[in-house]
């Protein structure tokens, strides 16, 4: 068994695909549509094959009050490794990301939370 997709609630399925291939860098592997919203994924260039993340629409009445509640206490719906978390940061704020957490180290792992423009932060983590 295996991890095949993960997703992350959006609130504007164009921005989030603007905002995850442009400034985060994924490539778009999927995009069917579905009458008012898509099934839209993403890959990581590094493994395009690999585990997709559906960009899915926050219509479900529960999404909003739950996505709210984990923005409002500062907890990343999902996260995202990266080689370098500085380095990343660096990269991604001179793209004009916003983050709400700069790079603090954990121990193991330092991690960075960004605010993804459609409803959710979002955290890239480096192990050591």
């Amino acid at each position: 068994m295996r991890i095949n997709l993960a997703s992350v609630f959006v609130d504007d399925q164009d921005k989030a695909l603007s905002f995850y291939t442009e400034k985060l860098g994924f490539l778009k592997k999927n995009e069917v549509s579905l009458g008012a919203y898509r099934w839209l994924t993403v890959v990581s260039p590094e493994q395009p094959d690999g585990t997709e993340l559906v960009l899915e629409p926050d219509a479900h009445r529960a999404v909003k009050p739950y996505r709210s509640a984990l923005v409002e206490d500062g907890i990343p719906a999902t996260s995202f490794a990266v080689d370098d978390v500085r380095a990343e940061y660096a990269r991604l704020l001179a793209l004009g990301v916003r983050f709400t957490q700069e790079p603090v180290d954990h121990g193991p792992v330092t991690t960075a939370i960004l605010d993804d423009t459609c409803g959710n932060l979002i955290q890239i983590a480096q192990q050591h």
